[in-house]
């Protein structure tokens, strides 16, 4: 459903250019809505390694017009079904436990970052681009108590009708919608360790698992490693995952003055993996020198809306989450979507602009809240703290089909709900 709507009559400020902003904000531009994009690093950058996009995010991509442009990055092969296979780790099998089942619809992609983000910039109008533009606080506008003044770190400031958070975990425009009473703000107590390794550095290692052409879960206790291909199999992201489950998320202070991002030395992976089988072995053999430690936060407890009259979160801002189920990027581009839709609908404008968002918040916030859970539930189950036991046949179980509910999701069918609601209300005139 692609409105073809003149320009509105409001302005919109994205705030964040990774992934998630850019997409959003590209969304808009074609959408007919004047939008500006703000952000606080001296250019478009991400951070981190590869990036997997499931099927649901690969259909709202190309709904959006997108999916070509990230694909002329890539080989196009490499959009397939991906099935996962996973392995025991601590012994010296190297027979999959179990296979996820895939339908041929069941289209996915592993990407770097790098690469999705500068497909984005390709097709990105660079005029609408405001860079080291940091947030530090919003304010209501002293001419116009409908407009909103985003304050910036180098003194500037941007008068708007509508702020959309697309700021990360740390967002300062979640301080806002929370009116700052909490931050939301939680240590997962789960670390990765992340590193690219060539495939052919691997095989020479003596590592067996074929992880070249799907991706592959190695578990174990409270602990487990997963690696897929990207580069068309040259290059395998590694993503080692240590965590604690005598600590509930939430538990204990987040200290933001500290680096959640650091290198380590390779030794710290020998000795968390100690006594694991000679693949695991072989793998950190061909770790780098210095992998990167990340501390994993999260999003908790829930927000109970996405949304404070003309201001709306989206993306890591509003659902930060574990990353075990590969998602997390794909529900960003999921409310990128119903943003685009919904402010660019014909009907949308100025002054109905907070009923849309709430609508937005409405769809949106169970949707990513679900997929939040799964992710966290599928991770207790690769570190064996699954609810049927760490067996074969308890493992088998556990993960089922549990991609099903994010992969297979109608996104029209939410837009089309959404729509329903604010004619139910008024704020859309009732169809005939």
């Amino acid at each position: 459903m692609v409105y073809p709507c003149p320009k509105k009559d409001f302005q919109v400020a994205v705030v964040g250019g990774g992934v998630c902003g850019l997409t959003c904000a590209i969304a808009l531009h074609r959408a007919g809505v004047p939008v500006q994009l703000f952000e606080a690093a001296a250019k478009f950058g991400e951070i981190g390694a590869g990036i997997g996009v499931g099927p649901n995010a690969v259909q709202t991509l190309d709904k959006l017009g997108l999916l070509d442009a990230i694909l002329r990055k890539v080989n196009p092969a490499e959009l397939k079904d991906r099935y996962f296979s996973f392995y025991e780790g601590l012994s010296d099998s190297h027979e999959a436990i179990y296979r996820y089942p895939t339908l041929p619809e069941d289209k996915a992609l592993g990407i770097h970052r790098a690469a999705f983000l500068d497909a984005l910039v390709d097709v990105f109008d660079p005029s609408i681009a405001h860079f080291n533009k940091r947030c530090m606080s919003i304010t209501g506008s002293q001419t116009d108590p409908k407009r909103l003044v985003i304050h910036f770190q180098d003194g500037t400031t941007h008068e708007v009708d509508v702020v959309l958070g697309a700021d990360g975990v740390k967002s300062s425009v979640r301080d806002f919608v929370l009116e700052g009473k909490d931050r939301r703000l939680a240590f997962s107590h789960t670390v990765a360790y992340r590193g690219l390794i060539p495939w052919t550095q691997l095989q020479e290692a003596g590592f067996k698992i074929d992880a070249s052409e799907q991706p592959v879960c190695i578990m174990g206790p409270s602990k487990h490693f997963i690696l897929f291909p990207i580069k068309d199999g040259a290059i395998i992201n590694v993503v080692a995952f240590a965590a604690r489950y005598d600590i509930p998320i939430g538990v204990g202070e987040v200290n933001e003055k500290v680096q959640w991002v650091e290198a380590v030395n390779k030794d710290v992976l020998f000795k968390e993996y100690e006594g694991w089988g000679p693949d695991v072995e072989a793998l950190l053999k061909c770790m780098p020198d210095k992998p990167g430690k990340w501390s994993i936060h999260v999003v908790h407890p829930p927000l109970e809306s996405y949304v404070k009259g003309r201001i709306a979160l989206l993306g890591d801002a509003a659902h930060a989450m574990l990353p075990h189920m590969g998602a997390g990027a794909g529900q960003g581009i999921e409310d990128a979507y119903m943003l685009s839709r919904l402010l660019g609908h014909p009907e949308t404008n100025t002054q109905n602009i907070e009923a849309i968002l709430e609508a937005y918040s409405r769809v949106r916030q169970p949707r990513a809240q679900m997929v939040w859970e799964g992710s966290r539930y599928v991770g207790r189950v690769y570190d064996l703290h699954g609810p049927s036991g760490p067996t074969s046949e308890g493992l088998r179980k556990d993960i089922g089909e549990v991609w099903g509910p994010v992969w297979h999701h109608n996104i029209e069918a939410d837009l089309e709900r959404a729509v329903a609601s604010l004619r139910d209300n008024g704020t859309f005139a009732t169809s005939h």
